[in-house]
């Protein structure tokens, strides 16, 4: 398991972003910024662990249905939530054919790959609205979610990561390790199994196509990125809107000196 992961009853894909080092030497610090999946499933005791870690603000990049199909399991009110429902054109297109269990795995490949690319095209407003949550707490952990924790908040995260001046090597090391630390067994196939019912399940491949992420999704983000901008530095200035005293501000308040 990666040093990153935090286990804690009930969650899904949750991790760390402490201790990735950036290209100046800086380190990340640790148990203040923080990804998941769902975190619908906490148990009474995954709830108690959870309030350990200090998250001041959990924000919910799931769909408003997303979030009434599967309510957080923690009080409405602590830790504070940011709501940022994000919900890709190609997404939807992708639940149009989901039930569909004969769908071909480069298909599969394909739809993932153009949801990846419109998260980068058509969502820059929301992940601006998402760093200003982060920017607005005074204190505590922050922590984004979806409902895997993978594509919405992977790309959440590469895009913090990159503003805290981590390398695109190890920003990518961080997205994939989706497919170490989700749960396939007890979390991925029993979900699948009962929207497929009566029928046989795909491949284990083609199911992580769609269950897990690859290196090309990412790439397909950067790829929209110089499509229409110099570098990613530029996407998060121009179309974030973060210029470089905010994310000096944020390295401040995230990085450890590398003297530190």
């Amino acid at each position: 398991m990666s040093p990153q992961s935090i286990t804690i009853d009930g969650a899904v894909n949750l991790r760390d972003l402490g201790g990735y080092r950036t290209a100046d030497g800086a380190t990340v610090k640790h148990r203040l910024l923080l990804r998941s999946g769902s975190l619908a499933h906490l148990t009474t005791s995954g709830q108690r662990e959870f309030a350990e870690l200090g998250v001041h603000l959990i924000c919910d990049l799931r769909r408003g249905e997303e979030r009434e199909e599967e309510p957080t399991a923690l009080p409405q009110d602590a830790p504070q939530r940011l709501e940022i429902p994000i919900d890709p054109g190609s997404a939807v297109a992708l639940r149009e054919r989901i039930g569909n269990v004969t769908m071909d795995f480069e298909e599969r490949v394909a739809f993932m790959t153009a949801v990846t690319a419109e998260l980068i095209r058509d969502h820059a407003d929301d992940y601006a609205r998402m760093f200003q949550g982060l920017l607005d707490i005074p204190r505590g952990a922050f922590l984004v979610h979806c409902s895997a924790g993978k594509d919405r908040t992977g790309v959440a995260c590469a895009l913090i990561l990159h503003v805290l001046g981590v390398p695109e090597g190890t920003v990518f090391a961080d997205y994939l390790l989706t497919n170490k630390t989700m749960d396939f067994e007890g979390y991925i196939l029993p979900r699948l199994a009962a929207r497929w019912e009566g029928s046989e399940l795909p491949s284990r491949e083609s199911i992580m196509a769609l269950a897990g992420v690859r290196e090309e999704y990412l790439r397909a983000a950067y790829d929209e990125i110089h499509a229409s901008f110099d570098d990613v530095e530029h996407y998060i200035e121009a179309a974030i809107g973060l210029d470089a005293d905010v994310r000096r501000e944020l390295r401040q308040r995230y990085l450890d000196s590398p003297s530190a």
